[in-house]
């Protein structure tokens, strides 16, 4: 395994990442730990989870992806090993968890008193803010609106909550998820004028159907230091071809949540064969030459994969294996020119 120092941390974080967020509604508890034994095996040590885990989002198995990470750090022992990163959810998408979601002091204090509980730990490596307070464009949205009814926690308040959980050693860094170039911006400045955390990470979907974080935020990323957490490296699987020609896999996701329907678009669905078809020609598997292309990002911190299955999960880990030579970049380029930001 490959390993990243952080800019403005001292966290050594292995180039993949396992992420959680199946755990709890396609995956067991026994599957968890048995995904957490195969990781650690394999030299990753940094897992990442979220109190709004798993997805979808329902009330009925709300933090159950926190609470089987934390039976298997009781039961393993294995807390100093890893470097564990949650989120703290923000409003309009998960009033299930606590009434009136904000990222003000009262939500974040909550949010991580009980993830520390859920996960049988006495502090957080990372705690992130799931999504903006605010109106912005995240999660797939496109054409800024502006709101003259808006209302949002003030950043400088979420800061000062944070603030307050490093000193009390709950947490020990901080980052932001599905954030923009602005809000980057904001965090950085308020957090020097203040003398607050900074933050040290950005947690946005990074993947060859949705290189949108190259417009702006990979110039934060490399100018500030601000790396990036890629999560959905694999478009939801759609990289890896499993979905092609209309195909449904049974116990799939897509197949099995319609709502996630982000890269189905007919661009994305044409850019997706494309792909496959290069990765084919040079003998690759498609979803292994999608995470080698993320791995070999210089702004990726960490390359955040998921499955379902073991078979998955050993493929994907195995990517970090994978160096894809100028020939095979130069026509994923060319692919890319030819289909432009597919799917935001």
């Amino acid at each position: 395994m490959q390993y990243h120092k952080i800019p403005h941390s001292s966290l050594e974080v292995s180039k993949i990442c396992l992420g959680t967020m199946t755990w709890g509604k396609q995956n067991s508890e026994s599957d968890a730990h048995q995904q957490l034994d195969y990781s650690l095996s394999q030299g990753i040590n940094f897992i990442d989870t979220a109190e709004m885990y798993p997805v979808p989002p329902e009330g009925e198995t709300q933090g159950l992806t926190e609470q089987y990470i934390g039976t298997w750090l009781a039961k393993t022992g294995n807390r100093e090993k890893v470097i564990l990163a949650s989120k703290v959810a923000g409003p309009n998408r998960t009033n299930h968890i606590r009434e009136n979601m904000h990222l003000d002091r009262r939500n974040i204090r909550e949010a991580v008193h009980s993830s520390l509980e859920r996960l049988q730990t006495d502090y957080l490596d990372l705690y992130q803010l799931h999504w903006p307070d605010r109106n912005a464009n995240f999660f797939g949205k496109l054409g800024y609106k502006i709101d003259q009814d808006e209302s949002y926690t003030p950043i400088i308040e979420t800061l000062e909550a944070l603030g307050e959980l490093v000193k009390e050693g709950k947490i020990r860094y901080i980052g932001v998820s599905n954030e923009t170039a602005w809000g980057v911006s904001q965090y950085l400045r308020l957090a020097e004028k203040h003398e607050l955390p900074r933050i040290v990470t950005i947690q946005n979907p990074y993947n060859l159907l949705n290189r949108s974080f190259e417009t702006a935020l990979a110039e934060f990323s490399h100018r500030e230091g601000v790396e990036l957490l890629a999560y959905s490296p694999l478009a939801f699987g759609m990289l890896s071809g499993k979905y092609s020609n209309e195909q449904w896999p049974e116990g799939a996701r897509l197949t099995l949540f319609k709502r996630f329907s982000r890269y189905l678009n007919p661009q994305g669905k044409a850019a997706t064969q494309a792909y496959c078809d290069l990765a084919q020609k040079h003998g690759l598997e498609p979803s292994q030459m999608a995470l080698a292309y993320v791995n070999s990002r210089p702004f990726v911190a960490s390359n955040i994969i998921g499955a379902t299955s073991m078979e998955q999960l050993k493929s994907n880990i195995a990517s970090f294996e994978l160096e894809l030579d100028e020939e095979v970049l130069e026509q994923i380029e060319t692919i890319h020119h030819q289909f432009t930001y597919p799917c935001p």
